[in-house]
């Protein structure tokens, strides 16, 4: 069996909420405050029976109005399904049924945990609401003190088995056949694990003493047992030698210890005090400290040993505990039927192998059976993307509101079957870099490098930050936005609906007619020649335009004058001779251009006759003459921005550019500063996603 959806209400960021789980992993991802300890929390208070389950003011949602407090006192509701899995036990069915709410061979339970106001004190709190005036500024802070200082401590918690409306208590024996094991972020594990007086360990180490005899498969109960007693009964006689001999050893000072008490009277009635012991296996184990041993033979205390391995370390441990708490032979009656382990943030002190090293012990353990189902929540990139998607349930909050998202669920086609292709494709690309997406509060998806690079330069020249807005750019490689939005189209169900932005180049193509291919041409060559050529742009440019979609917004140059980001750049900014970086071919030529630009008088002529001889510069020279649409002062600046585009190499560039706008950026303010045109589709699009 294993936890199949969780349904929470009225808890803390969660006013009303279902979420579903894998038979197996669950790895919960979101940006902070999205909700994934309080999902821990909400799990916890209805299968952790070590804990404590009352709770307190700040525990409800806070998003309720005045008049829902005033009709009726804040309830907090936590349901948990319970279904039958891909792995049964024999105890599963007998644990669960008394709180069954469907009866076939694909069984289900339903356990709910409420905090609520008894009826008997409901009237004197609503008698107590209506005092707070409806128009009241100041109503709900009124409300919400009202609950807390005159209503809280009357709150009850109940746990239901089976339909809530029945309110069947859920028997505490079955619930405690729940064994729930949580690692907060912040543990000490060193107070935790390192010595055999801690319980964790001693517990482990009563289990797995005599291992070799009680997993012996050639002999019955009764020969182990009689093998295991009669090994307890030698350790006590070699105990009693060593505590006899330090008894011998200390006879001569006893007496003299002693001696006081017989003076001050403590003697008396025949009666003397002495000195006598025994010791047992457990009371031994709190000698037994956790080291580590190198293959050299040095060995070290574990207090010295890196928190990285120490956390590792605690978690097998915590396993083993897992394992002993499931065993019948070992507890009978009192063992668990169902073991479920939660950890928050396991790469807190682990590098990013370790963390590759801990996903694959969890899923070996469950694979053994030693746990039965597995919840993580994460900020890290490198376990998103050791994972399948199948296994990432993700949390996303908007304005207060919690959304959650499946990304197993969401690659559809239109007619509702599997896009495997497009899964397989997000699964693969969703490194450790890439899976920023799935943490980032936005997402800004760019084809190149150049663009990665340079967004964030861009928004500080106006004024913006993306690292303020938690915004991640997300270099895709291509036009292969499809794949992955997917993930985010908020007009589809179980996706991610945060804001979507991607930036495209408009790249005109041309072919001739009636057979020819389409290959890229200048935008001042679009629509030229109809009668000798096919035109188009690239079509995914127009995906989405702005005001389209909910969350996702398509920006690209426009059609005519547009071609890429670097031809764009020049565009905007046709006399900014920083632009020219050292990795510029042909920048005395350009750098000429642009003096020719600024110089009154000049024409476009001029611009084209200043071009060095070319089969590619002739070409630009005819296409421009032969354009009438265009202004002169639009033509110069394509003669320059075409220059500049056949002399970048996009890699390099980029990171030099990337350089120079953050020096000069630096100098903003003084005289030395150059200004820098954004261009405007990128503009527009760094104003939306800042937004």
């Amino acid at each position: 069996m294993y936890i199949s959806k969780i349904q929470i209400t009225n808890f803390r960021n969660f006013k009303e909420k279902q979420i579903e789980f894998n038979d197996g992993v669950n790895v919960i991802i979101g940006h902070n405050n999205a909700g994934k300890t309080n999902l821990i929390k909400a799990l916890s208070l209805v299968i952790d029976s070590q804990k404590p389950k009352r709770l307190e003011v700040d525990d409800f949602n806070k998003n309720s109005t005045l008049a829902e407090l005033k009709t009726s006192p804040p309830k907090i509701s936590i349901a948990i399904t319970i279904k039958k899995g891909k792995e049964q036990e024999p105890d599963d069915l007998v644990t669960i049924s008394n709180w069954l709410t469907k009866l076939d061979s694909s069984y289900e339970a339903l356990l709910t945990y409420e905090f609520f106001l008894p009826q008997k004190k409901q009237e004197e709190y609503l008698k107590e609401m209506a005092l707070v005036a409806d128009n009241d500024p100041k109503g709900m802070d009124k409300a919400w003190k009202i609950l807390k200082h005159s209503f809280i401590r009357f709150y009850v918690y109940k746990i239901w088995g089976g339909d809530p409306i029945n309110q069947a208590i859920a028997d505490t024996e079955s619930l405690q056949k729940f064994d729930f094991q949580f690692l907060d972020a912040i543990r000490d594990v060193e107070r935790d694990m390192l010595t055999g007086k801690n319980t964790l360990l001693r517990e482990v180490f009563d289990f797995f003493m005599d291992y070799e005899i009680k997993i012996d498969g050639s002999k019955t109960t009764d020969e182990k047992h009689q093998k295991i007693k009669d090994r307890k009964i030698l350790f006590s006689e070699k105990a009693d030698i060593l505590i006899q001999e330090l008894s011998d050893r200390i006879d001569a000072g006893k007496k003299e210890i002693l001696s006081y008490a017989k003076n001050t009277g403590a003697s008396f009635n025949k009666a003397t005090p002495n000195f006598e012991g025994s010791v047992s296996e457990n009371e031994m184990y709190s000698v037994l400290k956790l080291i580590v041993q190198y293959e050299t033979g040095i060995k070290i205390p574990a207090t010295h040993n890196g928190l990285g391995y120490n956390n590792l370390i605690f978690m097998s441990l915590l396993l083993a505990k897992m394992q002993v708490n499931a065993d019948v032979d070992y507890l009978d009656a009192n063992a668990k039927v169902f073991t479920t382990l939660a950890i928050e943030e396991p790469e807190a002190h682990l590098h990013p192998a370790m963390q590759y090293k801990f996903l694959k012990f969890l899923n070996e353990n469950k694979k053994e059976k030693k746990v039965r189902q597995i919840f993580v929540t994460t900020h890290s990139t490198h376990i998103t993307s050791a994972v399948s998607l199948d296994e990432i349930i993700c949390l996303h909050n908007e304005g207060g509101e919690t959304n959650v998202g499946y990304p197993k669920k969401v690659f559809l086609n239109a007619d509702g079957t599997e896009n495997i292709k497009s899964k397989k494709y997000a699964q693969r690309f969703l490194d450790a870099t890439k899976s920023d997406m799935l943490f980032a509060q936005k997402v800004l998806f760019v084809e190149g490098i150049a663009e990665q690079l340079l967004l964030s330069v861009f928004a500080n020249y106006l004024g913006k930050s993306l690292e303020d807005n938690h915004i991640a750019i997300i270099n895709v490689g291509g036009r292969y936005f499809a794949h992955f939005l997917y993930l985010f189209d908020s007009q589809k169900e179980n996706t991610i609906p945060k804001k979507v932005i991607c930036l495209t180049d408009r790249d005109p193509e041309r072919k001739e007619k009636p057979d020819g291919k389409f290959k890229k041409c200048y935008p001042f060559e679009y629509n030229l020649d109809l009668t000798k050529f096919d035109y188009q742009t690239n079509p995914t440019a127009d995906s989405y335009p702005v005001g389209s979609h909910p969350n996702i917004t398509f920006y690209s140059q426009p059609i005519g004058t547009g071609k890429t980001f670097e031809y764009e750049i020049l565009i905007s900014n046709p006399t900014l001779e920083i632009l020219l970086t050292d990795s510029i071919s042909n920048s005395d030529e350009i750098k000429d251009l642009m003096t020719l630009y600024n110089t009154a008088g000049k024409t476009s002529q001029d611009l084209l006759n200043r071009l060095s001889k070319s089969k590619e510069n002739q070409r630009i020279l005819d296409s421009i003459t032969a354009n009438t649409s265009s202004s002169d002062d639009e033509k110069k600046k394509a003669v320059i921005a075409s220059r500049y585009l056949n002399s970048v190499g996009k890699g390099e560039n980029a990171l030099e550019l990337c350089y120079v706008l953050q020096e000069n950026f630096a100098k903003k303010g003084t005289a030395d500063f150059k200004e820098f045109i954004v261009p405007a589709y990128i503009k527009s699009a760094i104003e939306e996603v800042c937004q």
